[in-house]
């Protein structure tokens, strides 16, 4: 820290000629809080000690973060000049409480969490003990490899803070992560988490749903032909998704390069007949898909309706497209 309390390392904000490096202290060792001190670390910064209460936990730590110390929480606090809370967002006021009452937070340590529909609010317990409030979330996935820090370089962070300083520090770390930091509003937390859970979990499921669907086809198609394979080599392994995989990816690309203007499709057409026709066939699947089909069929005609309002559509579709 500055003499003034402020960290050093920050550039412009001390007079100190050489960047000090922070003790960075992890909570928990998940694969976000392991990522995140990974990626720290490779910005010259020392993590010296992680909560890891499973053996999981303890595993990850030790294979990511090695030259760190598995502490208990009040040790591990006492310790960091940057606290990270990568936590579960419903354990973390929790988290913050253990913290409050273990006494061992230092003034002007930087207490940073990594949740994604929660500000600095949360931290206000830590914050009245004169600790420095920041949410720094990124926005991506993590399946707890190296690969996560390593896409960490090319991921935005959602960042936010009580006042200019804390938005310059919390910059700072992402910026020395090589991410993107872009400020979300304190009151803006949980509709720019929505967004995210919206476009990427949802996905998720409707790429689940359509690879179901296409195997009930394919299931059907090698089953009366009597020949045992659906391919010519006989291949049938993840087909579904061998078939989807270069239609989503254009998808994909093209949505984020060309917004509405990427739609192509029946719905962008206005056929309104091909709609009616895919509807009655999602609602006409094998008895033994009954419940998933009614709810991938109306999954669709939602989807469809919300489709149908970045395009010029006919009413004929939109009557398709109504709740029947």
């Amino acid at each position: 820290m500055g003499p003034s309390g402020v960290p050093s390392y920050l550039p412009g904000v001390s007079n100190l000629p050489t960047p000090a490096r922070l003790t960075v202290g992890v909570v928990s060792a998940g694969r976000v809080g392991t990522a995140l001190g990974a990626a720290l670390e490779g910005a010259g910064h020392v993590v010296g000690a992680v909560v890891a209460r499973s053996d999981t936990s303890r595993r990850r730590a030790a294979q990511r973060l090695p030259e760190s110390q598995i502490l208990d929480l009040a040790a591990v606090v006492a310790r960091s000049e940057l606290l990270l809370l990568a936590v579960p967002d419903a354990a973390l006021p929790g988290v913050v409480d253990d913290i409050a009452r273990s006494g061992a937070l230092r003034p002007n340590t930087l207490v940073a969490h990594t949740a994604g529909a929660k500000g600095v609010g949360v931290l206000a317990p830590l914050a009245a003990r004169g600790a420095l409030p920041l949410a720094i979330h990124p926005a991506m996935t993590f399946v707890g490899t190296d690969e996560d820090t390593a896409r960490l370089r090319h991921a935005c962070f959602g960042v936010t803070a009580a006042d200019e300083l804390g938005f310059a520090i919390a910059q700072s770390l992402v910026l020395e992560m090589g991410g993107e930091p872009v400020r979300i509003a304190e009151d803006d937390r949980v509709l720019y988490h929505a967004a995210l859970a919206h476009g990427a979990n949802h996905l998720i499921t409707l790429i689940c749903d359509a690879v179901a669907v296409l195997n009930a086809a394919i299931d059907r198609a090698v089953g009366s032909s009597g020949r045992g394979a659906a391919t010519v080599d006989g291949s049938g392994t993840m087909l579904a998704e061998r078939i989807l995989g270069p239609l989503v990816t254009a998808s994909l690309q093209n949505v984020l390069e060309l917004g509405p203007r990427a739609l192509t499709g029946p719905v962008a057409r206005g056929d309104a007949a091909a709609v009616a026709d895919h509807l009655a066939a999602l609602r006409e699947l094998p008895a033994d898909r009954r419940d998933a089909a009614v709810s991938i069929a109306e999954a669709y005609r939602v989807l469809g309706r919300r489709t149908a309002t970045y395009t010029d559509a006919p009413p004929e579709l939109l009557d398709v497209l109504e709740v029947s």
